[in-house]
C-alpha cells in the first residue's frame, strides 16, 4: 500500500499528518521523494496554500504518481474555508477535467476537505475548552459559539471579525490553548500532533458525530490499515 499526500498547508499540515499517520496507521512508512516508495510507503507534499495547490502542484503530483505507478491512492487534503465541503471537491474534480488531467487507473483518489480549515478539527478537542477564560476576546468567542457543546464545523465568525472565517478558528484555538498555558502557531503547532489530544477529538466524534469531515479522514486510516493487515 503505497499513498501520496497533496496537503494544502506548507506548516501545520505537513507537520501535523506525518505525526498522525504514525499514530494511525503505524505501519506505513513516510519518505522523502515521491519515485522512493517500495511497500506501505507514504510521500507528502505541500500545495502552499489554495488555489497555488490547484495552480501549481496539483499537475505535478498526479504526473509524479502517474510515471511510478507504484500508489494506491492519491490523498487531497485541503482547507473548505468559506465554500461548501461539496464545492471544494467539485472543485478540484472541475480543474481535472477543464485542464484534461487524468489519473492512471490503478490509483484512487481520495479528497479529504477540512471544514472550515484544519484549526476547526482541532478545536473539536473538549478537554481544551475552558468555561471561564480570562482572556476577553475568547469570552466573547464562546459566548457567539460554544465549540464545547456545538460542532466546530458548524460554526462561522464573530460580526464584528474583519477576516475569514478560517483565520477566526485559528484565532478562536490560538486563544483557548493560551488559557491552558500552551503555546499555538502554524509553525509551532506541537500540542495537537500528541496522541492525547488526537484521540480526545476522536472520543469526541464518536460520542456526538460533530466533525464529520475529521471523521471521513480517521474512516480513510481506518481502511488503509484493514487493508494492510489483509
Amino acid at each position: 500500500m503505497n499513498i501520496y499526500f497533496l496537503v494544502e498547508g506548507k506548516k501545520t499540515e505537513i507537520k501535523v499528518y506525518p505525526k498522525w499517520l504514525s499514530i494511525l496507521i503505524p505501519e506505513l512508512k513516510r519518505v522523502s521523494y515521491f519515485d522512493e516508495i517500495v511497500k506501505n510507503n507514504y510521500y507528502m507534499f505541500s500545495g502552499n496554500g489554495f488555489p497555488s495547490l490547484l495552480d501549481n502542484h496539483l499537475t505535478k503530483s498526479i504526473l509524479d504518481i502517474n510515471s511510478q505507478k507504484k500508489y494506491d491512492y492519491f490523498v487531497i487534503c485541503l482547507d473548505a474555508d468559506d465554500v461548501n465541503v461539496e464545492d471544494r471537491k467539485n472543485d478540484i474534480i472541475q480543474f481535472m477535467i477543464d485542464n484534461k488531467i487524468k489519473l492512471n487507473k490503478h490509483t484512487k483518489m481520495e479528497i479529504v476537505v477540512q471544514n472550515k480549515c484544519f484549526e476547526t478539527w482541532f478545536l473539536g478537542n473538549p478537554k481544551i475548552f475552558k468555561a471561564n477564560p480570562k482572556s476577553e476576546f475568547l469570552k466573547e468567542c464562546v459566548l457567539f459559539y460554544n465549540t464545547k457543546i456545538s460542532d466546530p464545523e458548524l460554526m462561522g465568525k464573530l460580526a464584528s471579525y474583519e477576516n475569514s472565517t478560517s483565520d477566526f478558528h485559528t484565532t478562536y484555538l490560538r486563544e483557548m490553548l493560551a488559557e491552558r498555558n500552551v503555546r499555538y502557531s502554524k509553525n509551532n503547532p506541537n500540542e495537537v500532533t500528541e496522541e492525547y489530544f488526537l484521540n480526545e477529538i476522536i472520543k469526541r466524534n464518536d460520542k456526538t458525530n460533530h466533525l464529520p469531515t475529521f471523521k471521513y479522514f480517521i474512516d480513510f486510516c481506518k481502511t488503509i490499515r484493514n487493508n494492510l493487515s489483509l
